[in-house]
């Protein structure tokens, strides 16, 4: 394992992320998973508005935007998975390159820009999944829709993902979408969150929708937020997206780094907001991500209030051994 992960990381980002991924596809087709990664289904469970966790694990958003791995990621042991984000129309992303490792810190900054295959694709691969276990969609906005158009692109990806999907996350906090992370303000998160409570509501949607958050927001946008949430009745936040704050990262020279950090420079920041969080409302049902990569960590989550978490960076430098690393 350790071998293979080296050859990853000579291969530029987003190759590294292709093979990887594809190649663990095989070996689910192969019915090998379990010979390379045997796992026991370890961890404690956790029920929330009828849903069954298996264990408090899950891999957040980003690593498998389109679902093409539902079925091998979900073989690994995960409690549960999140894919997207997904948005209505097919699109490319920023422009490469766009994504920057730095090893020594378990850090990546990404400036992607929500690349994905659209909505109708990823609806394809919901209805053709063989998982059983729990599986959320991460929703948002093409690039070039702005005003009415950005909460009908919600709205649309809202309504094609609910019959498959098992709670969905509505993403306002990715920093590499122009203006998106604007939906913290309150003139633009009100007429959003009425657009899902309603369709949501004439759908009789019953399973749970949650907000994914910046780090970057004050207390008192996130105060705001959650009183938000509330009057919607929704059924809590995931925390936190990445953060454009480059403070924590250690790199040398000039070169233009901009984009969202994820990863362990990011655990402080993402801890931040759940602490805000479980400060202004105990009982909110809370997913934790950023910066988990050790037992310490991902136990830290849960001393914030959190009741699962989710990692992305940890796995692609540790592999799935984190998964084990983490519950066993």
């Amino acid at each position: 394992m350790k071998f293979a992960l080296l050859f990853l990381r000579l291969l530029p980002p987003e190759a590294s992320h292709f093979v990887a991924l594809n190649f663990l596809n095989l070996l689910y087709k192969l019915n090998l998973i379990s010979f390379f990664f045997p796992y026991d289904n370890f961890g404690e469970s956790v029920e929330f508005r009828g849903l069954n966790f298996k264990n408090k694990l899950g891999i957040a958003a980003g690593l498998d935007k389109n679902g093409d791995f539902i079925d091998s990621l979900g073989a690994l042991g995960f409690g549960f998975i999140e894919v997207g984000t997904i948005t209505p129309l097919a699109q490319p992303g920023n422009s490469k390159p766009r994504i920057f490792r730095f090893p020594s810190q378990e850090a990546i900054v990404n400036r992607l820009g929500f690349n994905n295959k659209g909505v109708d694709y990823l609806v394809k691969k919901l209805k053709a999944r063989s998982f059983q276990g729990v599986l959320g969609v991460n929703i948002g906005a093409n690039k070039a829709s702005e005003g009415q158009k950005r909460i009908d692109d919600y709205i649309e990806c809202f309504l094609k993902v609910i019959p498959y999907a098992d709670y969905v996350a509505v993403n306002i906090s990715s920093p590499n979408t122009p203006n998106l992370r604007a939906l913290h303000l309150e003139e633009n998160f009100l007429p959003l969150f009425e657009a899902i409570y309603s369709a949501r509501k004439e759908n009789q949607y019953s399973k749970p929708v949650f907000i994914k958050l910046s780090p970057d927001e004050n207390e008192e946008i996130i105060s705001g937020i959650l009183t938000a949430i509330k009057k919607f009745d929704f059924d809590g936040i995931i925390a936190s997206n990445t953060t454009i704050d480059k403070e924590n990262l250690i790199y040398s020279g000039h070169r233009n780094f901009s984009g969202g950090l994820s990863g362990k420079p990011l655990l402080a920041k993402s801890n931040d907001l759940l602490k805000i969080t479980n400060f202004h409302d105990p009982q909110m049902f809370k997913i934790g991500v950023g910066g988990v990569n050790n037992k310490e960590s991902f136990q830290e989550k849960f001393d914030l209030g959190a009741s699962l978490v989710q990692i992305y960076t940890s796995f692609i430098y540790q592999g799935p051994e984190i998964i084990k690393k983490l519950l066993k």
